[in-house]
């Protein structure tokens, strides 16, 4: 298993600090989580139904013209290597490495390396995959790039996967309306953006004949009833996105501002996070779990994520143990 943030508890055992007195910033979670209401009852006595509505739900919202619901992006990534022979897979680093340890646990042939590199030898892959926009990188790429290195790889039966799991706070950047397109996959996650990681859902963008394949290996029933019921509500309410997308973009703009007043300017990040890269992030990601916060710390490159604060305490919290811990 892969190294994650989220591992609360875990931190909690180990610093000894209760649970409770944690500012957890080790996601890319939205902290400003879309309302859930009351689930009916049937939803949980019902076997989960394909005609639901859910599929209307996200095509309308993704604008993909097919897509299938997955048990959160996670599912596809460790299924989709499963789909092709053997093959040249350039992934993009730093970046989600369950990305590249799929691959390879599927005995393709990996390289990882910065997104520039992979972009100018594109005749080298069977398969691209990037994620827009990067994480923890931040790398943002333009579309009409992203759909001429597709022509260049679908013209030889290559794949462009692209994860866009933060990619809802800027979703004019998306590529899942082009994905009619044979070769061409989007990820997406309702976990992020929505603050709905619990609920384990996501969706692939393909074209029909891949998404029947990649059904086919995960199985009937990816998503429960529940999780169903609460993302076709989330999904259409259109007023709900609209002010998220504000608030997420103000208070991440906010956060990279009070990092940078401590020394710590993000080199990148995006509405969901910030990204911040030093030779002392062990030493700052220590220094802060022992106040009880919690960041993200990545080793190749030295760096730290801080995903958004979710209240003015946890801001005045922040900045005032920063200010101990980077004196």
């Amino acid at each position: 298993m892969l190294e994650h943030g989220g591992r609360l508890r875990r931190a909690a055992q180990e610093y000894d600090i209760p649970l409770d007195h944690w500012l957890d910033l080790s996601t890319g979670i939205s902290p400003f989580g879309w309302p859930v209401p009351d689930i009916p009852s049937s939803a949980w006595r019902r076997l989960p139904e394909d005609d639901d509505g859910l599929i209307e739900a996200a095509r309308a919202y993704y604008e993909a013209p097919h897509l299938l619901p997955v048990a959160g992006s996670q599912a596809a990534i460790q299924a989709l290597p499963l789909l092709r022979p053997a093959s040249r897979v350039g992934i993009i680093a730093p970046g989600y490495a369950e990305h590249a340890h799929a691959w390879r646990h599927a005995g393709h042939q990996v390289t990882t390396q910065a997104a520039d590199v992979l972009l100018a030898q594109a005749a080298a892959w069977d398969v691209l995959v990037l994620i827009h926009p990067n994480n923890p990188g931040g790398e943002r790429f333009d579309p009409a790039t992203l759909l001429s290195v597709h022509a260049e790889l679908a013209a030889r039966s290559g794949w462009l996967v692209i994860d866009e799991a933060f990619m809802d706070v800027t979703p004019q950047q998306s590529l899942c309306r082009h994905t009619e397109r044979e070769g061409l996959v989007v990820l997406r996650s309702a976990g992020k953006f929505f603050g709905l990681a619990g609920a384990r859902a996501g969706f692939v963008c393909a074209v029909p004949a891949l998404l029947d394949a990649l059904q086919e290996q995960l199985g009937p029933w990816t998503l429960s009833g529940p999780t169903r019921h609460v993302l076709r509500l989330a999904l259409a309410d259109r007023a709900w996105h609209a002010q998220a997308r504000t608030r997420l973009g103000e208070t991440s703009e906010r956060l990279a501002a009070l990092l940078a007043r401590h020394g710590l300017a993000p080199a990148a990040g995006c509405g969901l996070f910030q990204w911040c890269r030093s030779d002392e992030a062990a030493r700052v990601h220590r220094a802060l779990a022992e106040q009880g916060i919690l960041t993200r710390l990545f080793d190749m490159p030295p760096s730290l994520r801080f995903g958004l604060p979710p209240d003015e305490f946890a801001f005045t919290r922040l900045d005032q143990a920063l200010a101990e811990v980077m004196r």
